[in-house]
Order: C-alpha cells, then sequence, then structure tokens
C-alpha cells in the first residue's frame, strides 16, 4: 500500500547520489504550462540525465493564455501566433534540459483566476477529472516511471488553476495507474514508487536575499516573498544540483517570449553566485512505495534494481 543528445520526441495525446538502482531509472515531471519545467526543477532533471537516467516531461496545457512578458518580443506577428510559438520555445527548454521526451496531455491553458480563461469548456480547469486522471494514467503506464514530480498540496502562494488541477490529477493517478480496474484501455499496470511535491522554499528566498545584499545588489524579493505561506517545515528531500544551476538560465531563456532577459527575479543574481549561496531544489516526499529515511539528498533513495522493469 502506498506509505504517507538529440531531440527529445513530442508525443501528443555537493554530496553524490546514494541510490542503489543497479540501472536506468525513470523520472516524470507533471507541469502546467510551457515554461514551468524550466523554473521549477530543471536543474534536478538535468542531473539525473546525466547520471544516465531518462525524463518524461507531461505539460498539461498550451500556455495559450499567457502575456507576454518580455518587451523586445511584444509584437503584433509574436501575438497572432502565440501558442505555436509557445511549443517551439517549449522544445529548446526541454532539449536545454535534457528530458528524454515531452507530452502535451492536450487541454488548453484555464488563464489567471478569475478571468475570461477560466470558462472555456476546453480549458484544464473544465475538464472532467476522472477523464484527465485517465489522461495521466495512460501516460505512466506507458513510460513506467519510478519517480514523479509534482505540484504541493499547498499551493497558498500562486493559486492558478492549472497548477492547481495538476495537484488534483496526481495523487489519483500515483494510486491507479497500478491497479488494472482503473482505466484497463490505457495499458498495462506500472506502479510508481514515490511520488514528489517541488517547492520553492523559504530557505532558497532568504539565501539568494542574502547574497544579493552581500554583493551589494538590489534583491527583488520584498517584504511580501517573507510573509508568504511556505512548506519549509515539510521539506523531506534536498538535491544538491549546484554544478547544473546554468541549465536552468538557459532553460528559462528558451521561453523568449515568457521571460525578459532583464528580469533581475530570475537573473539578478550570477548563476555561480545563485549556485553557492544554495546550491539546492527542495522537493516533499509526499507518497512512497518504498522505505526511506526522514531525509533524503536523492530521489532515487530506496529504489532498487529490483524496481527495474
Amino acid at each position: 500500500m502506498v506509505e504517507p543528445r538529440v531531440d527529445p520526441p513530442v508525443i501528443d495525446a555537493r554530496r553524490g547520489s546514494s541510490h542503489i538502482l543497479t540501472g536506468v531509472a525513470r523520472l516524470m515531471c507533471i507541469h502546467a504550462h510551457p515554461d514551468d519545467e524550466a523554473s521549477k526543477g530543471a536543474p534536478t532533471i538535468a542531473k539525473y540525465v546525466s547520471e544516465g537516467h531518462e525524463a518524461s516531461l507531461i505539460c498539461a496545457t498550451g500556455g495559450e493564455e499567457g502575456d507576454i512578458l518580455n518587451p523586445a518580443m511584444d509584437r503584433d506577428e509574436i501575438r497572432a501566433n502565440l501558442p505555436a510559438i509557445r511549443q517551439t520555445e517549449l522544445a529548446a527548454s526541454v532539449k536545454a534540459i535534457g528530458y528524454t521526451e515531452h507530452v502535451m496531455l492536450g487541454y488548453r491553458d484555464s488563464g489567471m483566476p478569475d478571468t475570461d480563461g477560466n470558462f472555456n469548456h476546453q480549458c484544464f480547469a473544465q475538464a472532467d477529472l476522472d477523464e484527465a486522471i485517465g489522461r495521466f494514467v495512460a501516460e505512466i503506464r506507458r513510460f513506467r516511471p519510478h519517480v514523479i514530480i509534482t505540484y504541493a498540496d499547498d499551493q497558498q502562494g500562486y493559486q492558478h488553476p492549472d497548477h492547481l488541477r495538476v495537484h488534483d490529477i496526481s495523487l489519483p493517478a500515483f494510486d491507479r495507474s497500478g491497479d488494472p480496474g482503473w482505466y484497463p484501455e490505457a495499458g498495462d499496470p506500472w506502479e510508481p514508487k514515490k511520488l514528489y511535491y517541488s517547492i520553492w522554499s523559504r530557505a532558497r528566498i532568504v539565501a539568494w536575499d542574502a547574497k544579493y545584499t552581500e554583493l551589494g545588489l538590489e534583491s527583488p524579493y520584498d517584504d511580501k516573498w517573507f510573509v508568504r505561506p511556505d512548506m519549509d517545515s515539510r521539506i523531506s528531500t534536498r538535491v544538491n544540483i549546484e554544478s547544473f544551476f546554468p541549465v536552468r538560465t538557459r532553460a528559462l531563456l528558451a521561453h523568449a517570449t515568457q521571460i525578459d532577459p532583464a528580469e533581475k527575479f530570475w537573473f539578478g543574481l550570477p548563476d555561480a553566485d545563485a549556485a553557492v549561496a544554495y546550491p539546492f531544489e527542495d522537493f516533499v516526499l509526499a507518497l512512497s512505495r518504498v522505505p526511506t529515511g526522514q531525509y533524503e539528498t536523492d530521489l532515487l533513495e530506496g529504489i532498487t534494481g529490483e524496481s527495474e522493469q
């Protein structure tokens, strides 16, 4: 029971690793929009891919409701073709990170809360929950991941409807993918071993804010960043990604319509300084079918050669 370098194909529809897996592990990340894979977990995926493991990106929507946040890209021809451009940007980001593949679930972007996009019948927020879970289950059974990374149950800091929906489908899909009674048309059952929440920790914000001050730079973190809800007390896993931090920058810059290269929030600290100040990405182990310690430095901890199928 569950306890608390070729272009990747597009499919439509300071401590070393401690794991004892003797072969290739498979990790699957589910994100809401193109660019989320760049801002959340890109160095971690690059690290595991560099070790010979495989990684699948599931992108729930096409980001159709996204604004153009880079003034250099705010042109009529870009706005008119934004959905296709965002797909091109996503492919470039996926290649920079090293994902084995990326999969579009096929839903429309729901837009920010209380906007017209929330009511489009094709949007992710309006999708039938059971049907959306089934789509994700089909991808789990096809790729057969050992580890799934998704969004947290507590999203008070950013309540985008699509981010909430990603969480809503992830836990049931983790449970149901191994049960042949659910979605028999979706492929042979497969039980992932672990499910993690990827989080943006308060510890990282504090460390980076201090580094800005140390370097005499203006910090983008104003008072609201230090009072917003955080999940630091629940962190179970810190992955050292110091050597892979530049991957994040390359992946972010691939999303030229969404990321302004002059934006201090993303690029105010040089990569080397950001990586030294806080060389980790933080996760909460939400569900596990394998025994683990209270604290981990490796998403593959507890996954053995017996899990290779």
